[in-house]
């Protein structure tokens, strides 16, 4: 008798104890108890969301999610911290991801609320953060009849989530929620969105927790290829130029130790991207600072002269790399990285390496040993030379203001120096963003937070929130100006109600700064609608101070060189309630080095009228 066709082997089923979102990514967390018992989809979804290990949420109650706000009402594992703004919740969520390595959870009802939630999902997914959304959506017979509240977030976070579901039934609860912090956590870490049906909230169901999660199709690989590592090690033993190009990858899969022990057996120079400023300590000697569009002159020279780059979680952005044809033209290029997708996409990799980058690093800092052991190690001398010739002719710095009122630089180095040393510094974006990239020593990972890919004005103060909260024994400044903090700041009353004292150094330029540094620069001073009004040349709208104490925080002002050091004494006293420091600065202010969008890199500016003049022959 003829047998069937054999039956196709089971897909691979992945342990949801890998990751939870109680636990740093790289933990191994005990699993979940199962239980079997009846009760509503909204307390499936507190139960679940428990059962994960989450410990807080940020979030606002609307109509659609109204159903499982009831249940989380009695919940004694959750903290839920009510923001005044979707868009809070969200940033709050990537504040504590960033500064814990757990999955920031936020939790909002449907139209307005989830679509609020669009770009700090759109952000967590440029810069790989780890975090889940649940929002609520209409009933399920009411799904594309345009009811009342509706939106089809799912459709519309698609592009700029790693997963978006959709549960329209009560029974898929637990399991979905489960997948989705799993998915969020393992691999390219990243944001995940859970809608969930108001009508499967409503709905009873037997609350099942998963043990295994089956996911065709979605196995990220975490160890790399042996023969790529090794013909990795022998360009970078061999590498006359070598230079390490550092991403947020690094921090992401908690490697810095080993980026560390790399940096230290290579002898090569490092550069650690906007995204990974702490990977690497900035004390050490050999570390160049930050490459790119507002890079130092040694991190940006040798990138373009170097031989080879070793860019380990980066995706040579175009704020880094300048004029891509440009970019680097002499150099081979090992990129490693866990998202395949990134391999290549911007420039080709000449070594291509897929995995967890802890394992990459690990391995081929064995293999570099192996290969300095057979063949010694290479003269880099000339190359340290030429690279402590540019760092000493091209230092950052900042030059006194015409106008009497502050540097924006001096007062963000100050506070970088009166801080406690594992201080976490949380920034907006512009040009005070970069001022703290390129002002304050990093020296651990997880102590700077910004939003990266996206440039997301008003970031800071809701961030800054979210990782006080992950970390509250840890001094958390907001570094922020006055046109970002003009998006956000009314989560300073959430801070005030719910005793998150973070910090707040408001930059005040009275404009948006780096849009008017663009105007001066190449629209011939034509200051487009870009005062903001707030500084001490006008009637201040609105007074920061003023403000500050309306939502129960501490104001305080600084206008002199002088206050400064007593001003940030001062709030760094205060530990009981949200401090606001208006620094009033110079307006004129202008961030350098700086490359012009879509020029080379090789046309970098050292100030305005000063182009370093390095040899760009070989």
């Amino acid at each position: 008798m003829a047998k069937g066709p054999h039956p196709a082997p089971p897909r691979p089923a992945t342990r949801l104890a890998e990751r939870v979102a109680g636990a740093p990514l790289t933990a191994a967390p005990t699993p979940p108890p199962v239980t079997a018992e009846r009760m509503t989809g909204a307390q499936a979804i507190v139960r679940s969301l428990e059962a994960v290990g989450v410990d807080v949420i940020f979030g606002l109650p609307g109509g659609a999610i109204l159903p499982t706000y009831d249940p989380l009402y009695d919940s004694t594992k959750l903290r839920h911290i009510l923001v005044r703004h979707e868009q809070g919740a969200g940033h709050a969520a990537s504040g504590y991801a960033h500064a814990t390595g757990r999955v920031g959870t936020c939790i909002v009802t449907s139209g307005p609320g989830a679509t609020n939630l669009a770009t700090p999902l759109a952000d967590a997914n440029m810069d790989s953060i780890p975090m889940v959304a649940i929002t609520g959506q209409v009933g399920a017979a009411m799904i594309g009849t345009d009811a009342f509240q509706e939106a089809d977030i799912v459709g519309a976070t698609m592009p700029i989530t790693k997963h978006s579901f959709l549960v329209t039934n009560a029974d898929d609860i637990p399991r979905r929620i489960a997948e989705a912090f799993h998915i969020a956590s393992t691999g390219r870490p990243g944001p995940v969105l859970v809608d969930i049906a108001k009508s499967a909230q409503q709905a009873m169901t037997t609350f099942s927790w998963p043990v295994e999660l089956d996911l065709p199709g979605y196995h990220p690989t975490t160890k790399p290829h042996a023969k790529q590592v090794r013909e990795a090690a022998r360009l970078l033993a061999t590498a006359r130029r070598p230079i390490l190009y550092v991403g947020g990858g690094v921090i992401r899969a908690n490697a810095s130790a080993q980026l560390r022990a790399l940096t230290d057996l290579s002898g090569a120079p490092v550069t650690t991207t906007l995204m990974a400023r702490g990977a690497l300590p900035d004390s050490h000697p050999q570390h160049l600072g930050m490459p790119g569009m507002h890079g130092t002159v040694a991190a940006v020279a040798a990138l373009q002269k170097a031989d080879l780059i070793v860019a380990l979680g980066a995706r040579f952005d175009d704020r880094v790399t300048g004029k891509l044809s440009s970019f680097a033209p002499h150099a081979k290029v090992i990129h490693a990285d866990i998202d395949p997708a990134e391999i290549s996409k911007n420039r080709h990799a000449d070594v291509p390496i897929v995995g967890d980058l802890k394992d990459i690093l690990t391995d081929l800092t064995a293999d570099l040993a192996v290969e300095h052991a057979q063949h010694g190690k290479p003269d880099l001398a000339s190359w340290w030379h030429q690279i402590d010739d540019w760092r000493e002719t091209y230092p950052l710095g900042w030059s006194p203001t015409d106008d009497g009122l502050l540097a924006p630089q001096y007062v963000i180095s100050r506070l970088g120096e009166l801080a406690p040393p594992d201080t976490i510094y949380v920034a907006g974006v512009g040009q005070h963003q970069m001022w703290a990239s390129q002002f304050i020593r990093y020296e651990h990972p997880q102590t700077w937070i910004n939003s990266g890919g996206l440039g997301t004005m008003g970031y800071a103060v809701p961030a800054a929130m979210g990782a006080k909260v992950g970390m509250p024994d840890t001094t958390v400044w907001a570094i922020d100006g006055d046109g970002c903090f003009q998006m956000t700041n009314q989560e300073l009353a959430t801070c005030a109600l719910e005793g998150i004292p973070i910090k707040v150094a408001l930059i005040n330029n009275s404009s948006l700064g780096m849009v008017r540094q663009w105007q001066t620069l190449f629209y011939d001073s034509r200051y487009s609608h870009t005062d903001l009004h707030t500084g001490h040349q006008t009637r201040r709208i609105p007074d920061f101070v003023q403000l500050a104490e309306a939502y129960g925080c501490v104001g305080l002002r600084c206008e002199t060189a002088g206050d400064v050091d007593a001003t940030i004494k001062r709030a760094q006293e205060i530990d009981d309630a949200p401090v606001v420091v208006d620094f009033t600065v110079s307006r004129d202010a202008m961030v350098w080095p700086m490359v012009a969008a879509g020029v080379s890199n090789d046309d970098i500016q050292y100030a305005r009228g000063i182009t370093p003049a390095w040899d760009r022959d070989e």
